[in-house]
């Protein structure tokens, strides 16, 4: 059976999505956008600011399923123009300093609400 996710800690889902689904172990995180989980509005203006806030919003969501940033074996950054993955990249780092997980980065032409960047991820931690 699969287990729903779901924090204030993080944007609700504004669509027929969840924040993150569990099973067996795994966890599986829809994408995040930087939006501010009690306003919704987009926080920041540059792609640091707003890769900030995306992983704070992910940490939320794992840590609602009793999950952390040790736990994520792979993420999915989508950037809406490639040459800001140095500044992605400097605040990811800073997320994920020891054991980071596998990684994907690809330009996309456009992100919901025009944001400048979006990361999805799959957790894992071995069922109690």
């Amino acid at each position: 059976m699969k287990t729903i996710i779901s924090t204030e800690g993080a944007p609700m889902a504004i669509g027929p999505y969840s924040q993150a689904v569990g099973r067996h172990g795994w966890l599986f995180l829809s994408g995040q956008i930087p939006l501010d989980p009690v306003t919704g509005e987009i926080v920041g203006t540059s792609v640091a600011d707003q890769t900030t806030r995306v992983l704070e919003n992910m940490k939320a969501v794992l840590a609602a399923a009793g999950l952390g940033l040790g736990d994520v074996v792979k993420t999915t950054v989508f950037l809406k123009d490639l040459s800001a993955f140095g500044s992605m990249n400097e605040v990811y780092g800073r997320y994920f300093s020891e054991s980071a997980p596998a990684r994907s980065t690809v330009e996309v032409s456009r992100l919901p609400r025009d944001v400048q960047v979006e990361v999805e991820a799959i957790a894992f931690k071995e069922p109690a």
